[in-house]
């Protein structure tokens, strides 16, 4: 690439990130030829509630007919949408509540959501480093500053960021490996984060006609409750910092 070009990647991390959507694309053509002969005009990442209940409708019959590719298809789907920053993941866990119930509705968004943040992880890992500095610098030197205030108590920080909306779960995604998170406790954040916001949106996927917008799933007692889960989550962490704070206060010389 040339020194005055401004696209962030280089050919090699263009040609890796297009392989990797490849790949996508296959699996996902896979999971269509082994679905019965029929018109699937329907099938589109839904953008409205009225697209996503059209969706709906359609899929419910082959998700009993055909539960392994209907699921198989899913995941891709929604792997996918999280690998390469896609909108819309919203109304797939909404997706899920309205085919699958409120407990595997949960495990599948759960299961499909840290897949495919941990392939976003690792993607970011690989070719994600200038498309970060140039997307969110401001972001990433803020998040930067507290992974690196953290660290003993790092698990409860990623928890109580998934729980709470304080960043991004996309930015999360993306940054994690830039600033040296350990897969592991992104991992592990990831599934236990994610469990709450899970299971309002796909509860509410099981009344999908009584929505009105997506400004229904979280009302005031909703985002209260999720705030108070995160601030559990990082109480130790607090609990923590400030001890350490009051023991070099304690072993700091007194000046005559």
């Amino acid at each position: 690439m040339g020194k005055g070009s401004k696209f962030p990647l280089s050919r090699m991390e263009a040609a890796m990130g297009f392989s990797v959507v490849l790949g996508f694309g296959l699996g996902l053509f896979g999971v269509y030829l082994s679905m019965p002969a029929s018109d699937y005009s329907f099938l589109k990442l839904p953008r409205t509630l009225e697209e996503l209940q059209i969706l709906r409708d359609h899929l419910e019959s082959y998700t009993s007919d055909y539960t392994f590719q209907v699921l198989v298809g899913y995941c891709t789907v929604y792997i996918f949408m999280q690998t390469f920053m896609i909108p819309g993941t919203i109304f797939m866990s909404l997706l899920a509540g309205a085919l699958f119930g409120v407990f595997r509705g949960v495990a599948l968004v759960v299961f499909a959501a840290t897949a495919g943040a941990s392939s976003c992880f690792f993607l970011s890992k690989l070719i994600g480093r200038p498309l970060v500095f140039s997307m969110w610098p401001d972001k990433l030197s803020f998040f930067q500053a507290q992974v690196a205030k953290r660290r003993q108590k790092l698990l409860n920080y990623m928890v109580f960021l998934r729980v709470t909306p304080t960043l991004p779960n996309t930015f999360i995604n993306v940054a994690s490996p830039i600033v040296d998170i350990p897969y592991p406790v992104f991992l592990l954040a990831t599934m236990i984060g994610l469990i709450p916001a899970s299971f309002v949106t796909v509860k509410a996927g099981i009344a999908l006609g009584d929505l009105k917008s997506l400004g229904d799933l979280y009302d005031v007692q909703s985002i209260a409750t999720l705030f108070l889960i995160g601030i559990v989550s990082v109480t130790p962490t607090l609990i923590s910092k400030n001890q350490e704070e009051g023991c070099e206060t304690r072993l700091r010389p007194k000046n005559n």
